[in-house]
């Protein structure tokens, strides 16, 4: 899907900035989409969590894991 391909390919300024609180919706959005193409049900189910009771936290540990690796954890297939 293009979404993902544009995430993908996201500059790392970017993704860091996409990390930060209420941007970080993003990332979740991404999970989802992510995860109904691959029609891996973890991962949508992680992009919810992403987005409703867990963004007051993981949006940190987004920008921790895309500052060390390049890109937010869990957004690979579980």
């Amino acid at each position: 899907m293009k979404f993902v391909q544009w995430m993908d390919d996201l500059p790392l300024t970017t993704k860091v900035i996409f990390c930060l609180p209420f941007l970080h919706i993003f990332w979740g959005i991404y999970r989802i989409v992510k995860g109904s193409e691959l029609k891996n049900t973890g991962l949508i189910v992680v992009g919810i969590i992403w987005i409703i009771p867990g963004g007051w936290l993981l949006w940190l540990v987004d920008l921790v894991t895309t500052l060390m690796f390049g890109k937010p954890i869990l957004t690979d297939p579980l």
